[in-house]
């Protein structure tokens, strides 16, 4: 990340950008950093000034305690600051959750696209959030930052054995080391339902996308996002996972953004 830029309460904000021509910010989920989204930025560069940025807490970016939602919304409002004032938000997982809130909040924003949102569309789904808000919070807490990492895994549905090959794995240490901003997520995520009547504030057009190969709440809770806000379209992309690819979602985007 070349560039810097402080948010309100004075944390440094490390991002970069390529292209020329209308502001688009990416924006993470959980267990990433700007670089994770970066691939994304190839196919809107041609048509847009794209930005990735290392949310705070992870990466080149810094952090400031205590954490709260309304402090990422005032850092992408710095971001916005910083790329001339207005610009389009694309979200990826959880990190549509942040631009939604962002949106909600009353930033200048032109459009609003959001990938997999991993909201639940039933009570259960709330249920099982907070089981894993509680386990999440103590095992951080303790320091247990690898436990941490293990119940985001389980959340996401990923099998036991899987689990513990990662944990063997070269990458496993830089995962323990943004797991701190696992709650971070958790927060974003609010009760982890679909925050149906939040989104009615949004004024901007909203792009919900799932893949048509995830699992069919997936595509609910992105549908039901797009029922939710005043205007919104839902899209579902064939043969695409949760790891969907920057070939495939980004000519949507491209479409959506230049629209």
């Amino acid at each position: 990340m070349d560039k810097k830029t402080i948010s309100r309460d004075g944390t440094s904000l490390a991002y970069e950008s390529t292209g020329q021509g209308p502001a688009v910010i990416l924006v993470s989920g959980a267990m990433s950093t700007g670089g994770t989204v970066a691939p994304l930025a190839v196919p809107l560069s041609d048509r847009f000034r794209v930005v990735v940025y290392d949310r705070r807490g992870r990466g080149e970016s810094g952090d400031t305690a205590p954490y709260a939602v309304e402090r990422e919304v005032e850092d992408l409002a710095a971001l916005i600051e910083a790329v001339g004032g207005e610009a389009a938000l694309c979200g990826v997982s959880s990190g549509g959750a942040l631009v939604l809130e962002a949106a909600a909040s009353g930033l200048p924003v032109r459009q609003v696209a959001v990938y997999e949102v991993p909201f639940a569309v039933h009570e259960g789904g709330a249920k099982e959030r907070a089981e894993y808000t509680e386990r999440l919070t103590e095992a951080l807490e303790q320091g247990r930052r690898g436990d941490a990492v293990e119940l985001f895994l389980r959340l996401t549905g990923m099998a036991e054995e899987m689990i513990q090959g990662a944990r063997h794995s070269p990458m496993w240490p830089g995962m323990e080391s943004i797991a701190p901003s696992l709650a971070y997520d958790d927060a974003v995520m609010g009760d982890g339902l679909v925050p149906r009547e939040r989104l009615t504030s949004i004024t901007a057009p909203v792009l919900a996308v799932a893949g048509g190969a995830s699992p069919a709440w997936m595509r609910e809770a992105a549908r039901a996002i797009a029922e939710a806000v005043p205007e919104g379209t839902y899209r579902s992309l064939e043969g695409q996972t949760h790891m969907v690819e920057p070939a495939v979602l980004g000519p949507v985007l491209v479409e959506f953004f230049g629209g």
